[in-house]
């Protein structure tokens, strides 16, 4: 073996060992629920989606999640057929993201903190930006962050068939309970 090579295998070996003694700061979902509410004029509508991954660095606070639209549960199947055939358009855009940052956590402050989710939220083929309050919490090594806010559906190009708009609300409440363990 050469000297540089061996060389460059003892850096590898000590900057690997390095990371690995830094306190964690990577954490992965180890429980997540994404939901949506419409409160519509005829019929309410709420789905859930237990299937979310996502990872989230509390070191600097970037977060991203991919949720399958297929994996959202409701209530009716017939509700689940439309949403993905009709709304969503799932064959087309199977899924949504996010990507961004908490802003304002304290990692490893104890108590509830109160947070921004600022990023890039894409959903049937659309990306906005978007900036929504939350909270954070440090709990026995866990990580529990929390958010609710408005999506207008226009806002992300799905369309409500004139024959159902008082099914559904043109602005979705949708909430993020993810608990996260470390990687």
């Amino acid at each position: 073996m050469s000297l540089t090579l061996l060389r460059r295998f003892f850096v590898s070996a000590i900057l690997l060992l390095l990371g690995y003694a830094a306190p964690a700061q990577k954490f992965t979902a180890e429980r997540s629920e994404l939901s949506f509410f419409s409160d519509g004029i005829v019929e309410d509508i709420d789905a859930k989606n237990n299937q979310v991954g996502s990872l989230f660095d509390a070191g600097n606070g970037d977060v991203v999640f991919i949720a399958k639209i297929r994996d959202f549960v409701f209530p009716k199947s017939l509700m689940r057929e439309h949403f993905n055939e009709k709304y969503m358009e799932t064959e087309k855009f199977p899924k949504a993201t996010f990507q961004g940052k908490l802003v304002g956590v304290k990692a490893g402050s104890p108590g509830e903190q109160k947070i921004r989710a600022v990023g890039k939220l894409n959903m049937h083929g659309v990306t906005r930006d978007i900036d929504v309050p939350g909270t954070v919490e440090f709990n026995g090594g866990k990580v529990l962050t929390k958010s609710k806010f408005k999506v207008r559906l226009e806002d992300y190009n799905i369309k409500i068939p004139t024959l159902v708009w008082q099914n559904i609300a043109e602005e979705v409440e949708v909430r993020v309970d993810f608990t996260y363990k470390p990687i």
